[in-house]
């Protein structure tokens, strides 16, 4: 038992919705915790049976869209300090992968 197809297409949209390109005036800190309290929520509803890949896909889906939205924010944008990484970075800022 797993999430459905168009389970992870619904999360996919709803992340998509979460940090589309009209929201980048929200505070990094308030989009992470919106973010993370959406992705709790869904893996609680979906953490039943083996859902390893389904969250491993959210995971990677939302890394995705929160590297390209933190690119995309201001005229400077946002990157990792030199010998660090967008994971480290992510991990800092607050996500929380699920």
């Amino acid at each position: 038992m797993e999430p459905s197809a168009k389970a992870l297409d619904r999360a996919r949209a709803k992340v998509r919705e979460m940090l589309g390109k009209g929201r980048g005036w929200i505070p990094i800190s308030d989009l992470m915790q919106q973010l993370n309290r959406h992705l709790a929520g869904w893996a609680n509803y979906f953490g039943h049976g083996y859902p390893r890949q389904a969250f491993g896909k959210i995971n990677s889906y939302v890394r995705e869209r929160l590297i390209g939205h933190l690119r995309r924010r201001s005229q400077r944008p946002i990157r990792p300090a030199e010998g660090s990484s967008w994971y480290h970075l992510l991990n800092q800022l607050g996500f929380q992968a699920i």
